[in-house]
């Protein structure tokens, strides 16, 4: 099960940025990021928060741990810009020769990798489903491989550095969760270490799922498509954390 969701996290982001590459056309996907948006927000609160909060974890301020995984994201952010939640600054991106690409794909593959490692599931958190992380963590990639690729296309005139950046990228989320799954069978990392993994993951998903809404919402106006979205999102979300 572990290797097949690796896989399905590597095909979730290489993928559509394939597609992009091909195509070269600009693709619209403001919908799919503000679903993603919507049901990774559900899922954090309804799901990994509380099941973080409930573990046994000892003395660890574990509130702490969200809150530093929040702010971490601007940290991340300084880099990517804001990709990681679909936007295209791509004058941000436009010097440096190959090296701003880069920092990118690796800003962007660190917040990947912390990603992959939500879906070891380790045994500490009993009513850990991780299919509906999947799902939302699969929805998540897509716009995010999108926006990459299109940067890239963007900066560098080499069709192999595009793809080697892509590939880097995509392979981050299956790393974190085969590493995460690995060490856990091992008992190489503690317990609490896993739970503090998974509350800086929370704090990630928070930050980046209210800047969707926010950021999709210009003047803090939301249409009535958008508040469909956001309600199918959150729908979708409740039902995969109750049946999957």
């Amino acid at each position: 099960m572990t290797f097949t969701n690796a896989t399905i996290l590597f095909f979730a982001a290489l993928l559509p940025g394939i597609f992009l590459f091909l195509s070269k056309k600009q693709l619209k996907f403001s919908g799919l990021l503000v679903f993603s948006g919507s049901y990774l927000f559900t899922i954090t609160i309804t799901h990994l928060l509380p099941e973080v909060f409930h573990a046994h974890i000892g003395e660890l301020k574990i509130g702490y741990y969200v809150l530093g995984g929040f702010f971490l994201q601007f940290v991340i952010e300084y880099f990517t810009a804001g990709v990681e939640h679909g936007h295209l600054h791509i004058s941000n991106h436009m010097e440096g020769g190959i090296s701003r690409p880069l920092v990118l794909a690796v800003a962007l593959s660190v917040h990947a990798f912390l990603e992959g490692t939500l879906l070891a599931n380790p045994t500490l958190l009993d009513s850990h489903k991780p299919d509906s992380l999947l799902i939302g963590i699969v929805f998540h990639k897509i716009p995010a491989a999108i926006a990459l690729v299109s940067v890239l296309l963007s900066q560098l005139k080499s069709r192999k550095h595009i793809i080697a950046f892509l590939v880097f990228f995509a392979l981050a989320s299956p790393v974190g969760l085969l590493l995460s799954d690995y060490f856990s069978a091992l008992n190489l990392l503690s317990e609490d270490t896993f739970v503090i993994l998974f509350a800086v993951v929370s704090g990630n998903f928070l930050h980046i799922s209210t800047t969707i809404f926010f950021e999709s919402t210009p003047g803090h106006v939301l249409n009535f498509r958008k508040i469909v979205i956001i309600l199918i999102g959150v729908f979708a979300a409740i039902v995969a954390g109750l049946f999957l």
